[in-house]
Protein backbone atom coordinates (compact mmCIF):
# COMPACT_ATOMS: atom_id res chain seq x y z
CA UNK A 1 0.00 0.00 0.00
CA UNK A 2 1.20 3.39 -0.87
CA UNK A 3 1.26 6.23 1.21
CA UNK A 4 -1.57 8.13 -0.66
CA UNK A 5 -3.61 4.94 -0.28
CA UNK A 6 -2.66 4.79 3.56
CA UNK A 7 -4.23 8.18 4.05
CA UNK A 8 -7.25 7.43 2.11
CA UNK A 9 -7.80 4.36 4.78
CA UNK A 10 -6.71 6.10 7.88
CA UNK A 11 -8.97 8.85 6.99
CA UNK A 12 -11.58 7.02 6.33
CA UNK A 13 -11.61 5.53 9.37
CA UNK A 14 -11.09 7.59 11.35
CA UNK A 15 -14.42 9.45 9.72
CA UNK A 16 -16.16 6.20 10.81
CA UNK A 17 -14.46 6.27 14.55
CA UNK A 18 -16.11 9.53 15.03
CA UNK A 19 -19.06 9.09 13.21
CA UNK A 20 -20.18 5.69 15.06
CA UNK A 21 -21.68 7.15 18.71
CA UNK A 22 -23.56 9.20 16.46
CA UNK A 23 -25.20 6.99 14.51
CA UNK A 24 -25.35 4.13 17.20
CA UNK A 25 -27.29 7.15 19.35
CA UNK A 26 -30.06 7.40 16.68
CA UNK A 27 -30.05 3.64 15.78
CA UNK A 28 -32.37 1.26 17.75
CA UNK A 29 -32.96 1.64 21.14
CA UNK A 30 -35.58 0.52 23.54
CA UNK A 31 -36.49 2.84 26.90
CA UNK A 32 -38.05 1.13 30.07
CA UNK A 33 -40.89 3.15 31.37
CA UNK A 34 -42.44 2.41 34.91
CA UNK A 35 -45.03 4.25 36.69
CA UNK A 36 -47.10 3.22 39.52
CA UNK A 37 -50.76 3.65 38.06
CA UNK A 38 -53.18 1.07 37.48
CA UNK A 39 -53.23 -0.16 33.32
CA UNK A 40 -56.76 1.03 33.07
CA UNK A 41 -55.84 4.08 34.60
CA UNK A 42 -55.76 7.53 31.98
CA UNK A 43 -51.61 7.54 33.02
CA UNK A 44 -51.18 4.22 31.14
CA UNK A 45 -53.32 5.29 28.37
CA UNK A 46 -51.31 7.95 27.98
CA UNK A 47 -47.84 6.51 28.57
CA UNK A 48 -48.94 4.04 25.70
CA UNK A 49 -50.49 6.85 23.31
CA UNK A 50 -46.63 8.05 23.95
CA UNK A 51 -44.64 5.37 23.25
CA UNK A 52 -46.92 3.98 20.24
CA UNK A 53 -46.03 7.40 19.02
CA UNK A 54 -42.78 7.81 19.82
CA UNK A 55 -41.78 4.50 17.81
CA UNK A 56 -43.64 5.56 14.92
CA UNK A 57 -42.23 9.12 14.06
CA UNK A 58 -38.48 7.78 14.88
CA UNK A 59 -39.09 5.48 12.58
CA UNK A 60 -38.94 2.43 15.17
CA UNK A 61 -35.33 3.43 16.11
CA UNK A 62 -36.67 3.77 19.79
CA UNK A 63 -38.72 1.55 21.68
CA UNK A 64 -40.36 2.03 25.05
CA UNK A 65 -41.58 -0.52 27.30
CA UNK A 66 -43.93 0.03 29.52
CA UNK A 67 -43.99 -1.12 33.34
CA UNK A 68 -47.50 0.29 35.36
CA UNK A 69 -48.72 -0.61 38.39
CA UNK A 70 -45.58 -0.52 40.73
CA UNK A 71 -43.68 -3.41 38.54
CA UNK A 72 -40.50 -1.82 39.04
CA UNK A 73 -40.92 -0.88 42.53
CA UNK A 74 -42.59 1.54 44.28
CA UNK A 75 -42.78 5.49 43.46
CA UNK A 76 -39.64 6.69 45.26
CA UNK A 77 -37.85 3.58 44.27
CA UNK A 78 -39.30 4.39 40.91
CA UNK A 79 -37.74 7.99 41.22
CA UNK A 80 -34.26 6.82 42.54
CA UNK A 81 -34.10 4.33 39.22
CA UNK A 82 -34.76 7.34 37.10
CA UNK A 83 -31.60 8.89 38.43
CA UNK A 84 -29.74 5.81 38.45
CA UNK A 85 -30.61 4.99 34.80
CA UNK A 86 -31.80 1.61 35.69
CA UNK A 87 -35.31 2.89 33.99
CA UNK A 88 -35.36 5.22 31.64
CA UNK A 89 -38.24 7.18 32.36
CA UNK A 90 -40.98 7.98 34.51
CA UNK A 91 -44.07 9.62 36.02
CA UNK A 92 -43.03 11.27 39.84
CA UNK A 93 -44.93 13.44 41.06
CA UNK A 94 -43.61 16.65 42.88
CA UNK A 95 -43.46 14.69 46.61
CA UNK A 96 -41.29 12.15 44.52
CA UNK A 97 -38.92 14.68 43.27
CA UNK A 98 -38.39 16.78 46.34
CA UNK A 99 -36.15 14.32 47.81
CA UNK A 100 -33.73 15.64 45.74
CA UNK A 101 -34.83 18.90 44.99
CA UNK A 102 -36.43 20.84 47.56
CA UNK A 103 -37.93 23.26 45.41
CA UNK A 104 -40.25 20.94 44.71
CA UNK A 105 -41.88 20.69 47.97
CA UNK A 106 -43.37 24.34 47.79
CA UNK A 107 -45.49 23.26 45.09
CA UNK A 108 -47.35 21.28 47.39
CA UNK A 109 -48.53 23.95 49.53
CA UNK A 110 -52.24 22.95 50.36
CA UNK A 111 -55.49 24.78 49.27
CA UNK A 112 -52.72 26.94 47.20
CA UNK A 113 -55.01 26.63 44.21
CA UNK A 114 -58.33 27.11 42.87
CA UNK A 115 -59.03 24.69 40.67
CA UNK A 116 -57.64 23.21 37.74
CA UNK A 117 -57.70 26.49 35.51
CA UNK A 118 -55.46 27.51 38.57
CA UNK A 119 -52.83 24.60 38.38
CA UNK A 120 -52.41 24.07 34.80
CA UNK A 121 -51.53 27.28 33.37
CA UNK A 122 -48.94 27.74 36.19
CA UNK A 123 -47.39 24.75 36.96
CA UNK A 124 -47.10 24.41 32.98
CA UNK A 125 -45.56 27.88 32.52
CA UNK A 126 -43.86 29.85 35.55
CA UNK A 127 -43.14 26.69 37.95
CA UNK A 128 -41.66 24.38 35.04
CA UNK A 129 -39.31 27.21 33.85
CA UNK A 130 -37.90 27.72 37.76
CA UNK A 131 -37.55 23.77 38.90
CA UNK A 132 -36.63 22.25 35.33
CA UNK A 133 -33.23 23.41 35.57
CA UNK A 134 -33.00 22.70 38.93
CA UNK A 135 -34.15 19.18 38.40
CA UNK A 136 -31.71 18.84 35.75
CA UNK A 137 -28.96 19.45 37.99
CA UNK A 138 -30.00 16.69 40.62
CA UNK A 139 -30.13 14.26 37.08
CA UNK A 140 -33.87 14.66 35.64
CA UNK A 141 -35.24 16.02 32.50
CA UNK A 142 -39.02 17.43 32.82
CA UNK A 143 -40.73 16.97 29.88
CA UNK A 144 -44.00 17.81 30.66
CA UNK A 145 -47.04 17.86 33.11
CA UNK A 146 -48.39 15.18 33.13
CA UNK A 147 -52.16 14.80 35.77
CA UNK A 148 -53.05 12.84 38.95
CA UNK A 149 -54.63 15.81 40.97
CA UNK A 150 -56.76 17.41 43.63
CA UNK A 151 -56.37 14.75 46.50
CA UNK A 152 -59.43 13.66 48.55
CA UNK A 153 -59.54 12.16 52.23
CA UNK A 154 -61.41 8.65 52.69
CA UNK A 155 -62.08 6.61 55.73
CA UNK A 156 -64.22 3.62 57.23
CA UNK A 157 -64.78 5.28 60.29
CA UNK A 158 -67.12 8.48 59.82
CA UNK A 159 -68.55 11.34 57.10
CA UNK A 160 -65.93 14.62 56.99
CA UNK A 161 -67.95 17.88 56.78
CA UNK A 162 -65.75 19.55 59.32
CA UNK A 163 -62.13 19.75 60.19
CA UNK A 164 -63.12 18.18 63.25
CA UNK A 165 -64.32 15.20 61.82
CA UNK A 166 -60.43 14.14 61.12
CA UNK A 167 -59.31 14.26 64.84
CA UNK A 168 -58.14 10.94 66.07
CA UNK A 169 -58.56 9.29 62.45
CA UNK A 170 -55.60 7.49 61.42
CA UNK A 171 -54.56 8.26 57.86
CA UNK A 172 -52.45 6.63 55.34
CA UNK A 173 -50.66 9.23 53.31
CA UNK A 174 -46.97 8.86 51.36
CA UNK A 175 -43.75 9.82 52.68
CA UNK A 176 -44.78 13.59 51.88
CA UNK A 177 -43.94 15.99 54.32
CA UNK A 178 -46.63 17.88 52.81
CA UNK A 179 -49.46 16.12 52.70
CA UNK A 180 -48.68 14.27 55.97
CA UNK A 181 -48.62 18.38 57.72
CA UNK A 182 -52.10 19.07 56.00
CA UNK A 183 -53.50 15.80 57.75
CA UNK A 184 -51.89 16.48 60.51
CA UNK A 185 -53.06 20.07 60.82
CA UNK A 186 -56.46 19.07 61.07
CA UNK A 187 -55.92 17.18 63.96
CA UNK A 188 -55.12 13.35 62.23
CA UNK A 189 -52.18 10.37 62.71
CA UNK A 190 -50.56 9.89 59.92
CA UNK A 191 -48.73 6.82 59.03
CA UNK A 192 -46.67 6.02 55.66
CA UNK A 193 -47.52 2.93 54.19
CA UNK A 194 -46.00 1.87 50.54
CA UNK A 195 -48.46 2.44 47.81
CA UNK A 196 -48.85 -1.01 46.88
CA UNK A 197 -49.78 -2.36 50.22
CA UNK A 198 -52.56 -0.03 50.78
CA UNK A 199 -55.58 -2.03 50.00
CA UNK A 200 -54.33 -4.73 52.24
CA UNK A 201 -53.51 -2.14 54.86
CA UNK A 202 -57.35 -0.25 54.85
CA UNK A 203 -58.48 -3.96 54.47
CA UNK A 204 -57.15 -5.25 57.93
CA UNK A 205 -57.63 -1.55 59.60
CA UNK A 206 -54.07 -1.10 60.02
CA UNK A 207 -55.52 2.75 59.64
CA UNK A 208 -58.84 4.09 58.95
CA UNK A 209 -58.11 5.90 55.61
CA UNK A 210 -56.11 7.41 53.48
CA UNK A 211 -56.25 10.17 50.79
CA UNK A 212 -55.80 10.10 46.99
CA UNK A 213 -57.19 12.03 44.01
CA UNK A 214 -60.84 10.46 42.57
CA UNK A 215 -58.87 8.71 40.06
CA UNK A 216 -57.04 6.70 42.10
CA UNK A 217 -59.80 5.53 44.59
CA UNK A 218 -61.75 4.31 41.61
CA UNK A 219 -59.23 2.07 40.28
CA UNK A 220 -57.84 0.63 42.65
CA UNK A 221 -61.46 -0.10 44.28
CA UNK A 222 -60.47 1.55 47.75
CA UNK A 223 -64.46 2.26 48.00
CA UNK A 224 -64.57 -2.12 48.60
CA UNK A 225 -62.28 -1.36 52.30
CA UNK A 226 -63.83 2.46 52.53
CA UNK A 227 -67.10 3.92 53.82
CA UNK A 228 -66.37 7.80 53.41
CA UNK A 229 -65.23 10.06 50.61
CA UNK A 230 -64.49 13.76 51.62
CA UNK A 231 -63.61 16.22 48.60
CA UNK A 232 -61.74 17.93 50.53
CA UNK A 233 -59.20 19.13 47.73
CA UNK A 234 -56.37 19.51 49.99
CA UNK A 235 -53.76 19.36 47.88
CA UNK A 236 -52.95 18.88 44.26
CA UNK A 237 -50.12 17.20 42.82
CA UNK A 238 -49.79 16.05 39.27
CA UNK A 239 -47.41 13.28 37.53
CA UNK A 240 -44.04 14.80 35.59
CA UNK A 241 -43.02 12.91 32.78
CA UNK A 242 -39.57 12.52 33.48
CA UNK A 243 -36.73 10.85 31.86
CA UNK A 244 -33.00 10.67 33.44
CA UNK A 245 -30.40 12.64 32.12
CA UNK A 246 -28.19 9.82 31.05
CA UNK A 247 -30.75 8.11 29.14
CA UNK A 248 -32.04 11.66 27.55
CA UNK A 249 -28.22 11.86 26.17
CA UNK A 250 -29.09 8.62 23.94
CA UNK A 251 -31.14 10.75 21.61
CA UNK A 252 -30.61 12.40 18.61
CA UNK A 253 -31.64 16.05 19.10
CA UNK A 254 -34.24 15.01 16.70
CA UNK A 255 -35.68 12.90 19.08
CA UNK A 256 -35.53 14.66 22.30
CA UNK A 257 -38.04 16.99 19.83
CA UNK A 258 -40.02 14.48 19.40
CA UNK A 259 -40.11 13.19 23.17
CA UNK A 260 -40.79 16.58 24.14
CA UNK A 261 -43.87 17.23 21.66
CA UNK A 262 -45.11 13.52 22.19
CA UNK A 263 -44.99 13.82 25.85
CA UNK A 264 -47.08 16.93 26.09
CA UNK A 265 -49.53 15.56 23.19
CA UNK A 266 -50.25 12.72 25.99
CA UNK A 267 -50.27 14.87 29.10
CA UNK A 268 -53.02 16.48 27.26
CA UNK A 269 -54.72 13.59 26.57
CA UNK A 270 -54.65 12.40 30.34
CA UNK A 271 -55.98 15.76 31.41
CA UNK A 272 -58.53 15.51 29.25
CA UNK A 273 -59.84 11.62 30.66
CA UNK A 274 -59.32 12.77 34.17
CA UNK A 275 -61.68 15.15 34.17
CA UNK A 276 -63.82 13.97 31.85
CA UNK A 277 -64.09 10.70 33.52
CA UNK A 278 -64.44 12.41 37.16
CA UNK A 279 -68.06 12.94 37.58
CA UNK A 280 -68.71 9.73 36.49
CA UNK A 281 -66.21 7.75 38.77
CA UNK A 282 -68.00 9.77 41.56
CA UNK A 283 -71.52 8.43 40.83
CA UNK A 284 -69.93 4.99 40.65
CA UNK A 285 -68.71 4.84 43.89
CA UNK A 286 -71.21 6.13 44.87
CA UNK A 287 -73.83 4.01 43.72
CA UNK A 288 -71.52 1.00 44.80
CA UNK A 289 -72.47 2.39 48.54
CA UNK A 290 -69.59 5.10 48.81
CA UNK A 291 -70.98 8.18 51.21
CA UNK A 292 -69.93 11.35 49.39
CA UNK A 293 -69.00 14.53 51.33
CA UNK A 294 -68.42 18.32 49.76
CA UNK A 295 -67.22 19.67 53.04
CA UNK A 296 -66.70 24.03 53.25
CA UNK A 297 -62.98 23.88 52.03
CA UNK A 298 -62.58 27.21 53.89
CA UNK A 299 -63.12 25.85 57.13
CA UNK A 300 -60.07 23.42 56.20
CA UNK A 301 -58.03 25.98 54.83
CA UNK A 302 -58.22 28.12 57.68
CA UNK A 303 -56.26 25.09 59.90
CA UNK A 304 -53.39 25.20 57.14
CA UNK A 305 -51.35 27.78 59.56
CA UNK A 306 -48.73 25.11 61.23
CA UNK A 307 -48.40 22.99 57.86
CA UNK A 308 -47.59 25.56 55.97
CA UNK A 309 -44.48 26.38 58.21
CA UNK A 310 -43.56 22.45 58.46
CA UNK A 311 -43.41 23.21 54.56
CA UNK A 312 -41.57 26.29 54.82
CA UNK A 313 -38.62 24.86 57.26
CA UNK A 314 -38.73 21.51 55.22
CA UNK A 315 -38.40 23.15 51.46
CA UNK A 316 -36.91 26.33 52.81
CA UNK A 317 -38.71 30.01 53.27
CA UNK A 318 -36.74 31.54 49.90
CA UNK A 319 -38.43 28.24 47.64
CA UNK A 320 -42.04 28.88 49.36
CA UNK A 321 -41.66 32.99 49.34
CA UNK A 322 -40.92 31.96 44.97
CA UNK A 323 -43.70 29.80 44.31
CA UNK A 324 -46.41 31.96 46.19
CA UNK A 325 -44.91 34.90 44.09
CA UNK A 326 -45.58 33.22 41.60
CA UNK A 327 -49.69 32.43 42.41
CA UNK A 328 -50.26 35.68 43.48
CA UNK A 329 -48.69 36.89 40.21
CA UNK A 330 -51.02 34.79 38.24
CA UNK A 331 -54.04 35.77 39.85
CA UNK A 332 -53.71 39.58 39.75
CA UNK A 333 -52.77 38.88 36.40
CA UNK A 334 -56.28 36.85 35.82
CA UNK A 335 -58.11 39.68 37.93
Amino acid sequence: MDRRQFIKVTTAAASFTIAAPAVLRAAGITMRFAHFADENHPANIAAKQFAANVEKRTDGAVKIAIFPNNQLGGPPEQAQQIKLGTIDMGLPTQGQLDKYERAFAAILLPFIFNGRADAFPILDGPVMEWVAPLAEKQGFILLRNWEYGFRNVTNSVRPINVPDDMKGLKIRTPPELQIQASMEALGATVQAIAFPELYLALSQKVVDGEENPVAVIFFNKYNEVQKHLALTQHVYNNMIHTIGVNSWKKLTSEQQTIFREESKTSGELMRKLIADAEADQLKKLEAAGMQITMPDLSLFRARMEPAYKRISDYSGGDNVKTFQAIVEKFHKAKG
